[in-house]
C-alpha cells in the first residue's frame, strides 16, 4: 500500500452528483455526446457510467435533501471545477464531440504542462475538459 494511501481511508470516488436544472435536456446531452445509455432513472436523476465512476444528474430541485444545511448554488456563480477525461486523441474526439453537439469553451490547446487539451460545458454549467 502507498504511504499516501492510509487503512480506513477512502480508495476511489464511485459516483459524482452534478446538480442540474434542466434534466431531459442533461440526460439528452450525456446520451448523444459521451454515446452513453442511462445506468439508472427515475423522475429526479439519471445516472451514466464512466468505467467504475458513476456521474449521477440531479434534478436541482432535488438537491437540498442532499445537502442541508448547504444552500444549492446556482449555474450563474461561475465554474469551480472541471472533470477531465483522458483521451487517445484530443483533435479527432473534439471534431466527434463537435458533431454529437457539444459546444466547446476552448482548444484543443497544447498547455505548457505537456498536455493538449479542449474543454466544453454540459447544458446545466459543468465543465469537462479532455487530455492527452
Amino acid at each position: 500500500m502507498s504511504e499516501s494511501v492510509r487503512a480506513g481511508w477512502p480508495q476511489a470516488v464511485s459516483a459524482i452528483t452534478l446538480f442540474v436544472e434542466d434534466l431531459a435536456e442533461c440526460k439528452r446531452f450525456y446520451s448523444a455526446v459521451f454515446g452513453l445509455p442511462t445506468a439508472y432513472e427515475d423522475d429526479a436523476s439519471a445516472v451514466f457510467k464512466f468505467g467504475d465512476l458513476m456521474i449521477n444528474l440531479l434534478a436541482v430541485g432535488e438537491a437540498p435533501e442532499l445537502i442541508a444545511p448547504a444552500p444549492v448554488g446556482g449555474s450563474e456563480v461561475g465554474r469551480r471545477f472541471q472533470l477531465t477525461v483522458p483521451v487517445d486523441d484530443v483533435d479527432k474526439l473534439y471534431a466527434e464531440l463537435t458533431a454529437r453537439g457539444a459546444t466547446f469553451l476552448n482548444g484543443p490547446m497544447d498547455r505548457p504542462w505537456g498536455i493538449r487539451t479542449a474543454a466544453f460545458a454540459d447544458p446545466a454549467g459543468h465543465v469537462w475538459e479532455i487530455a492527452k
